[in-house]
Parts: structure tokens; C-alpha cells; sequence
């Protein structure tokens, strides 16, 4: 196979928490790709943090920055993206999204994201009462648009290594029949 095949993006989509980010990093540096965190590129365009977006102008306008960044903000090959847990669930992201490059799912139980999510102040979904109880909610309303995005990969008590070796079979095997 031609090396030049893998160009194409991968776009690391799920649930806040799955690690989305950490695991893009790893697989970025390996396919040597630019790795970029959708929420991390608004905050830097926006100059202020997703809370203060939400805080300011609300969820539709952040929504809206998402759907700029996928149209325009960022190259059309050699990037890993690790998008915000809500980008996909969109109506038409996940439609343009696959169109742009292979998706992949990551996933992990609803405990396993309230504790890798509950130290994390930049989470303006879950400044609530009931932070699991909202997961719950959040979770069970975007489910269905994470089972169509691609391959669904469980980073729950796995080593990083291992979903990183199944990101990459994944990436690298969508990419090759995109490009026949």
C-alpha cells in the first residue's frame, strides 16, 4: 500500500471523557499528523475557554464555532482531531465528518467518565447538582449518533497502548479502502 493512502483525517469522535485527546496525541505522533483538539483550537481562536463561550453566548453559538472549525478550520489531510464530545451529535457533523476522513468512536462506562471529568472545571455540561445523573441523560440522548459515527473502541481499564494499536488498525485499514 502506498503510504501516501493514509493522508486522509482521522477524526476521533465520543462522549466528553473517553479520551478523545489523550489517545489523538499518541496516534498523531506516531502517523506523524497534527494533532488538533477542536475544543482547544475555538478557545484559542475565541481568546476565552469553552465555559466563558458557554457562559457568554450559549451553547448555539458554541455549536455553531464547532461546525466552523469542521468546515474551515483545520487541513484536509495529515490530522488527527480530537473533537468536542457534542460536535457529532449534530445534525449533519457526523454525515460531513465521515465524508472528511475515517471516524472512530472511543467509549467508556458512564463512572469511568465522571472520574476522569470531575477535576475538570471546563466541563460547563456538568456544573450541576447531579453530575452523573446528567451524564446519564446527556449520554442516553447521543448513544445513537455515536454507534453510526465508525468503530466504537472501549478505553475502560485498557492500556493506553492497546487503544492506541486499535486506533491505529482502524485508521489505518478505513484509509486504505477509502483510498481504492
Amino acid at each position: 500500500m502506498n503510504p501516501s493512502n493514509l493522508e486522509t483525517n482521522l477524526y476521533l469522535v465520543g462522549f466528553m471523557g473517553t479520551g478523545k485527546t489523550t489517545i489523538g496525541r499518541a496516534v498523531a505522533y506516531r502517523l506523524k499528523y497534527q494533532l488538533l483538539d477542536s475544543d482547544h483550537e475555538i478557545e484559542r481562536q475565541e481568546d476565552r475557554t469553552v465555559a466563558e463561550i458557554f457562559e457568554d453566548q450559549g451553547e448555539n453559538y458554541f455549536r455553531e464555532l464547532e461546525r466552523k472549525f469542521v468546515d474551515e478550520g483545520h487541513a484536509k489531510t495529515k490530522c488527527v482531531v480530537a473533537c468536542g464530545g457534542g460536535l457529532v451529535v449534530q445534525p449533519g457533523m457526523l454525515a460531513k465528518l465521515q465524508k472528511k476522513g475515517v471516524v472512530v468512536c472511543l467509549h467508556a462506562s458512564l463512572e469511568t467518565i465522571l472520574k476522569r471529568t470531575s477535576a475538570n472545571r471546563n466541563r460547563p455540561l456538568l456544573h450541576v447538582d447531579d453530575p452523573m445523573e446528567r451524564l446519564r441523560v446527556l449520554y442516553a440522548e447521543r448513544e445513537p449518533i455515536y454507534r453510526r459515527a465508525g468503530a466504537v473502541i472501549l478505553t475502560d481499564n485498557r492500556p493506553t497502548s492497546d487503544i492506541i494499536s486499535h486506533v491505529l488498525r482502524v485508521y489505518r485499514r478505513e484509509a486504505s479502502e477509502r483510498a481504492r
